[in-house]
């Protein structure tokens, strides 16, 4: 169907539409990378260089797209990433758990997520809560236990981040909270955008800086600022202890945050039932090739011990296709449904899950595959080098 008011054609529209309704520190926090970028823009243009090997008769009339990812039913290999603080709409990731489940996918939540667990849960029962080593093991164990009485159906546990802020093209400050002082620093560009603004006016409320999920029962929830110095302040996380949580979690659990194929090893060691290849969108180590380039030598390191998922640059469905023809399970995006729900709300997230739904379709279609589990390396065309000589 053709683009309209409340409709979108692709992700990238998805993208225009979100930078010209916020305000420019949200927009731009949204696309930053660590440093230079070179991640960040390695992880979408690496995709590029894939070529399909198309057929083009006694093609399939009807394409299936179901899967099972860590014991969860979905009807198509796109799952939502977990993203924390989102600022892009005032129903935040209650929004998105709705149109997940509209969907019939599972949704990653941040646990530092501007909502709750037990309100995201409420709105959807595919939920796999996302935790970062942060706090001694008492506290660690107590955020997944709060998860797991919510109702969460996995645990993922994100080991990707070197605490580097740095940005060369200089994306803005995150405020510590949302003040007078601030409130007045940030009108100029706020007042710019009145159809953001009037969002949050209409919910009675204004982006929410605390992260919930970082409370134990009977703690009042801390700002951002305040979860993530407990994080850094916090010893790095030892294989050992990731077999630890495991353990103790019992249930499906994913590590997200794989580029190497010796780790991935290391996380089929530890007991772990899914691996993440993932740059952390970018904002890790930069320099790290895009996820995609890692993803044939992990899926090779692992075989099939564990399930193989990517995230990371995935803008449209053939996009998801080509992973999936290198091995993944499925895949997770985070950049494509936030420009959604900037753009149009809870619709907006579905309209992008509804295009990469599509596109994948019309991939199959091409590829002759009657199925997502069809796909094979013979259907795409990888450059040398693409993987960067990983070993």
């Amino acid at each position: 169907m053709a683009s309209t008011k409340d409709w979108f054609e692709t992700v990238a529209e998805a993208q225009h539409r979100a930078r010209k309704r916020l305000p420019r520190s949200v927009y731009l926090a949204l696309v930053a990378g660590t440093e230079k970028g070179l991640t960040s823009r390695d992880n979408e243009a690496a995709f590029d260089e894939i070529g399909f090997r198309p057929h083009v008769a006694d093609l399939p009339e009807k394409r299936e797209l179901a899967t099972t990812v860590m014991g969860q039913d979905v009807s198509f290999p796109v799952l939502i990433s977990p993203t924390g603080v989102q600022a892009v709409h005032p129903d935040g990731e209650v929004a998105v758990a709705r149109a997940a489940a509209a969907a019939d996918t599972a949704m990653g939540l941040s646990s530092f997520a501007s909502k709750p667990i037990e309100e995201v849960t409420a709105a959807h029962s595919k939920v796999f809560f996302q935790i970062y080593w942060s706090g001694d093991r008492d506290r660690i164990l107590a955020r997944a236990e709060r998860a797991r009485a919510a109702g969460a159906r996995g645990l993922i546990v994100t080991l990707d981040w070197s605490f580097a802020s740095r940005r060369d093209w200089g994306a803005p400050p995150i405020p510590e909270k949302i003040d007078v002082r601030n409130a007045l620093k940030f009108a100029p560009e706020v007042l710019r955008k009145p159809a953001w603004l009037a969002t949050f006016l209409r919910a009675g409320s204004i982006p929410d800086l605390t992260v919930p999920n970082m409370a134990l029962p009977g703690e009042e929830a801390p700002g951002f600022f305040g979860a993530y110095y407990e994080w850094m302040q916090t010893p790095l996380a030892r294989w050992e202890d990731i077999a630890w949580l495991r353990e103790q979690w019992g249930g499906p659990f994913m590590v997200k945050g794989i580029s190497r194929p010796d780790d991935a090893r290391r996380a089929v060691d530890a007991g772990v039932s899914a691996i993440s290849v993932s740059t952390h969108g970018g904002n890790n180590l930069d320099g790290t090739p895009g996820a995609i380039r890692s993803l044939p030598a992990v899926v090779d390191a692992v075989g099939t011990q564990i399930e193989v998922l990517l995230d990371g640059g995935i803008r449209r469905g053939s996009d998801v296709v080509k992973a999936m023809a290198l091995g993944a399970r499925a895949v997770l995006i985070g950049r494509a449904y936030l420009w959604g729900m900037a753009a149009n709300g809870e619709r907006g997230v579905q309209n992008v899950l509804s295009i990469l739904r599509s596109g994948m379709d019309e991939a199959l279609l091409g590829l002759g595959r009657s199925s997502v589990h069809e796909l094979r390396r013979e259907d795409v065309l990888v450059p040398p080098g693409f993987t960067r000589d990983w070993a």
